[in-house]
């Protein structure tokens, strides 16, 4: 895939961004241009972005029209353009959806612009104020960098006019600059915090293997508050030393604030960031930087892996075995698992981070095909806490009451102590369900099969598939008597109601996601909460995620068993994680923490792991399970979802798919369904699940795409084929 000059007029492939099957030929323009150029070209009457993929096919029938421009932009690279490819082929994903993935920035094919901004000249004010001094000093000892007016005002402390003034006495020459300012340049030789001996000795190892300028993966598994962070940022700091670039996935944007302070503390300089929070016109720049190699460092969400970079030598994935790596909608990706593709194809390392990796991971280390470090200890005098279980079987419960006896005495013995408590539900809102007690009628989502949440803080009902929101109603829409519906169930918000009356005096603060605008907003009330201005924390699993309380003492998870129903492939693996991660929040400093985790079952498998504390019998268990199943990481599978606005329709392809199974059985391949699926509608679509079910090496991706394609699908129906899932709702 080596850059090739084509000369004008010479027939190029050209491939856009359109939902479109193949490539469309185009002549080159004046000029020329090569493999990888950004083009503008027309598609009927509108002019769209491509990038130039290689020669034309030529054997069109008619006008071959010409390449509008070559866009001022640097070409995409080989590595990025095979990335593409293999991971198109890789999730069943049109390739021109993955370019799309690749170039989710906007004004890419405007011309860069200009900004206004000043330096130091060569005059001096006819009389010095302080404030003048002041202006003078910023602008001096930035050297030749030059500040736009707001910029500079703000940096200075002074009026605007106080700086036109200047300007007009030669103390300040304006000019353009180009309207993207650079990003400020990391220093890896910065000092870093104290290493402990094991910190230090898996530091070492990961800086070897960067250095080593080779591809590598490695599972960096290290127990809560074991100081992962900081041992993976020396990694970083070797890559950036090698002057190639580094990219940090996080899996949650309400983790970016804090951690780009801690890249800050330790490169000196703010890195780039790429993530749905982000503004326009920073992820434009971000783009831009990447591209031409200047953002050396970038801190991002998933689709980050789809950045333009120039010479990608380190891909940290914290959190690894997080859920919300996987993309749900659009093109089916694990972002963990396209890092490992992305990096073996320009010879970067990988660093899978996390106390509790997922079972993939676990298995690629057993068999040898990942390094992995082990941190078993907390840095510093923190120890792991204690977990204990407590059997609701034996517990006296008032009516819809949630906290047991047992964990409302230990959390007083917490407010008594000046120290906090954590009270773990994965379920946002007041009430799960709401319920007419005249005629038993459930409120449901109008578009979907799924109840409607109360959202009593925000007054509304919410559907968590579709978003969809309603006023709480005060009669039930179904059969009109008032004052007969019931909340059933508790979400995070009952929980503060519950905490209140148990606990008049306490100060109660709720982490949960629907309640922050933006991630700035939710970092300031986890910091308020870390100074200790919250007695008793309620949260979802947002909670689980890297956060550092140092007066929490206490976890009390309020039903461990909830992730365990229903027929969830990772049931198992998903609680004994997250149950495992929110109980690391205790105990982080000095004084020792205390998880206490109510259960109706404290005699299953995966309560007695997380109780005991022994996570290596618990995953040869479960890999002994799925294998002996044939499931991943030890079998392979395919997630098929047939959806459509007519029921009718929806189940005739459904079912023509599994006439077909002939062309999957050849290759060794189970077929499983048709059958609804368990949320059977979502946003007015009727939903059918299959399941394909192989062998490892089984060419699965190539017989499900075939069979696929077998089957025209009904007016309107759409067939979505997802490799490795992650849910099966």
């Amino acid at each position: 895939m080596d850059a090739a000059e084509f000369s004008e007029g010479t027939l190029v492939g050209v491939l856009t961004t359109e939902p479109l099957d193949r490539l469309l030929d185009y002549k080159a323009p004046e000029g020329g241009v090569s493999t990888g150029d950004f083009v503008r070209v027309p598609l009927g009457p509108r002019q769209v972005i491509g990038v130039v993929w290689g020669p034309g096919e030529g054997g069109f029938e008619g006008r071959i029209r010409s390449v509008t421009d070559r866009l001022d932009l640097p070409p995409m690279l080989p590595a990025m353009r095979a990335f593409l490819e293999r991971a198109a082929e890789y999730t069943i994903t049109p390739l021109p959806a993955m370019l799309r993935l690749a170039t989710r920035a906007p004004g890419l094919a405007e011309p860069p612009g200009a900004r206004r901004v000043y330096r130091a000249g060569p005059g001096e004010p006819a009389r010095m104020t302080a404030a003048r001094a002041r202006v003078l000093e910023v602008v001096r000892a930035h050297g030749g960098l030059g500040f736009s007016l707001a910029d500079l005002s703000a940096e200075a402390g002074v009026s605007t006019s106080v700086i036109k003034g200047l300007e007009a006495q030669g103390a300040l020459i304006a000019g353009d600059a180009p309207r993207d300012a650079p990003y400020p340049l990391m220093d890896p030789r910065h000092p870093g915090r104290a290493l402990s001996p094991l910190q230090a000795e898996a530091a070492g190892k990961l800086r070897a293997g960067v250095a080593s300028g080779r591809y590598g993966t490695t599972l960096l598994k290290g127990v809560t508050g074991s100081g992962k962070t900081e041992v993976y940022l020396e990694a970083v700091a070797e890559c950036l030393a090698a002057g190639r670039q580094a990219l940090v996935l996080l899996p949650e944007i309400a983790l970016t604030v804090d951690f780009l302070e801690r890249v800050e503390a330790r490169f000196g300089a703010r890195p780039a960031e790429w993530h749905s929070g982000a503004s326009m016109a920073e992820r434009r720049r971000c783009w831009r930087a990447v591209a031409e190699g200047e953002a050396r460092l970038v801190i991002g969400a998933r689709s980050a892996l789809f950045l333009p970079f120039r010479d990608l030598g380190l891909v940290i994935v914290d959190e690894e075995h997080d859920g919300s790596y996987k993309q749900e909608d659009g093109a089916l990706y694990n972002a963990r698992d396209m890092a490992v593709l992305r990096a073996s194809l320009t010879a970067a390392q990988v660093v899978l981070a996390s106390a509790t990796p997922s079972l993939e991971s676990w298995a690629n280390a057993e068999a040898g095909k990942y390094a992995r470090i082990d941190l078993p200890e907390r840095f510093g005098t923190a120890v792991l806490p204690e977990m204990r279980a407590i059997d609701m079987r034996g517990q006296e419960m008032a009516t819809n009451t949630w906290i047991s006896p047992v964990l409302a005495a230990a959390m007083a013995q917490r407010l008594e102590a000046k120290e906090q408590s954590l009270l773990f539900l994965n379920r946002r809102g007041f009430a799960p369900l709401t319920l007419c007690r005249a005629c038993g009628h459930q409120i449901g989502c109008t578009e979907c099969d799924a109840r409607m949440v109360e959202h009593r803080f925000r007054r509304i009902l919410m559907c968590h598939q579709c978003g969809a929101t309603a006023p709480i109603p005060t009669a039930c829409p179904s059969c009109g008597v008032e004052g007969k519906l019931a909340a059933i169930g508790p979400g995070v918000e009952r929980m503060a109601e519950e905490v209140a009356g148990r606990f008049p005096e306490a100060r109660v603060a709720i982490l949960s996601s629907d309640l922050a605008t933006t991630a700035r907003e939710l970092k300031e009330r986890i910091d308020e909460i870390a100074s200790g201005a919250a007695d008793i924390v309620i949260g979802t699993q947002l909670v689980a995620k890297g956060h550092n309380f140092p007066l929490l003492t206490l976890v009390g998870v309020i039903d461990a068993d909830l992730g365990l129903q229903g027929g969830d492939l990772r049931a198992a693996e998903k609680t004994f994680q997250l149950v495992r991660q929110v109980a690391g929040r205790a105990g982080r400093a000095e004084r020792p923490g205390l998880g206490l985790v109510q259960t109706h079952q404290p005699d299953h498998p995966v309560i007695r792991a997380i109780l005991s504390g022994d996570e290596e019998a618990f995953w040869r268990s479960e890999a002994q399970s799925r294998a002996a199943a044939g499931a991943p990481p030890y079998g392979r599978m395919a997630g098929v979802v047939v959806s459509g606005p007519d029921e009718a329709r929806t189940f005739e392809t459904a079912r023509a798919l599994g006439r077909a199974a002939g062309l999957l059985e050849r290759a060794g391949i189970s077929l499983f369904g048709p059958a609804l699926a368990p949320v059977a509608r979502i946003r007015g679509r009727t939903r059918v699940r299959l399941l394909l079910k192989a062998p490892k090496g089984a060419p699965l991706q190539a017989a499900a795409r075939a069979w696929r394609d077998s089957v025209r699908p009904a007016n309107g129906v759409r067939v979505s084929i997802d490799v490795d899932p992650m849910s099966f709702f």
